[in-house]
């Protein structure tokens, strides 16, 4: 819990102090809308290929990532995790409800509601998440670092 303060925290403070001369401002709904695109193709990516397939398509290549019971998994490690994960009983999905990108264009972050379908029983675990990212060269978005909280009732 701590590390996740820390890695939030330096996430807020590192979009404050970013260059202020950049050449993407902060308020462009561009560079928002992207993020959200990115997001919620995602999802999609998701609920059409697995959560496996979807994360490892996804993840940067430095990308961490932070489960229950886990200590947080950076790049191959996370891959790992991964390929290691058996997704064909349940669909992922989920819904950004927020987004910010960095005053650069280089950095932002999501967060929203997320729901766990059982396929064996149609039973649904809804919680929420939290998602870094980083804008690649190409201009698409890779996750920098992804967080759940599971369990939320609704």
């Amino acid at each position: 819990m701590k590390l996740l303060s820390f890695c939030f925290f330096s996430f807020v403070l590192l979009i404050g102090c970013s260059d202020k001369n950049s050449p993407v401002p902060a308020n462009d709904p561009m560079a928002h809308l992207s993020l959200i695109k990115a997001d919620k193709a995602f999802s999609a990516l998701c609920e059409s290929k697995g959560m496996r397939d979807a994360f490892i398509e996804y993840l940067d290549s430095n990308g961490v990532l932070i489960r229950s019971n886990h200590l947080p998994m950076v790049g191959a490690s996370a891959i790992d995790y991964l390929i290691q994960q058996d997704d064909s009983g349940y669909k992922l999905s989920w819904n950004p409800q927020h987004a910010e990108v960095s005053e650069s264009g280089e950095l932002g972050y999501t967060y929203g509601m997320y729901a766990l379908r059982s396929i064996v029983d149609d039973s649904v675990l809804f919680g929420s998440y939290a998602s870094v990212w980083k804008k690649q060269s190409d201009g698409n978005w890779k996750l920098l670092l992804e967080s759940q909280n599971e369990g939320i009732e609704q």
